[in-house]
């Protein structure tokens, strides 16, 4: 199981951004879904690792939040709140979110296997890394070519010149981007072991 912790960066010089972030990840695909758990933080249960992936994506992108996650059992059965939420999972996430807050990509991963959840945040991290690096057109470069059946589709949902999408998805590092995610999965989906499932 993954339990996903997120807190919101520099809150005190921003405005609260929670209510727009759960707008944001109301169609995520969650055991218990995402909700505020104090003050500017979040938290949410899943078991997909997919998922989290392309959560983690979502979430660095905006700038906004560290993100910390938690693998390992919890204990079951898991109440109908997230917040109302125990076990070592929810532990690890509190470590994670807390580590996320000291890295310059706020990723971080905690559980009770150290070597899996290390290597799933290195991974994460470089997936991180190469999104917040892309500039605007080119994060929107890869969300045209990830929506669009072919890289001419995608141009013309730009209103760009097939030329001008190639170097955007040059600059934007799109070659690599499939298998880094990919590979972000498969690490977190190493850091499971049986019986981490709610029964109920």
């Amino acid at each position: 199981m993954f339990v996903m912790t997120v807190d919101q960066r520099d809150s005190r010089h921003d405005v609260d951004r929670v209510g727009a972030v759960l707008d944001m990840l109301a169609d995520a695909i969650t055991v218990r879904p995402f909700e505020r758990t104090a003050g500017d933080e979040i938290q949410g249960v899943l078991d997909e690792p997919a998922e989290v992936t392309r959560l983690i994506v979502e979430l660095v992108r905006t700038g906004h939040w560290s993100v910390g996650v938690g693998t390992g059992p919890v204990d079951s059965p898991l109440p109908r709140t997230t917040r109302a939420g125990r076990g070592p999972a929810f532990e690890f996430a509190r470590e994670a979110v807390d580590g996320a807050k000291r890295s310059r990509v706020p990723v971080a991963v905690r559980g009770p296997d150290g070597d899996p959840c290390h290597h799933a945040q290195t991974a994460a991290r470089l997936l991180g890394d190469l999104v917040l690096g892309r500039s605007e057109p080119g994060a929107d470069a890869v969300d045209a070519m990830r929506a669009a059946s072919s890289q001419s589709e995608a141009a013309a949902t730009l209103g760009i010149t097939p030329q001008a999408m190639s170097q955007r998805l040059r600059s934007a590092r799109w070659d690599i981007d499939a298998d880094t995610r990919a590979l972000v999965t498969e690490m977190l989906r190493r850091t499971q072991t049986p019986g981490q499932e709610p029964t109920g």
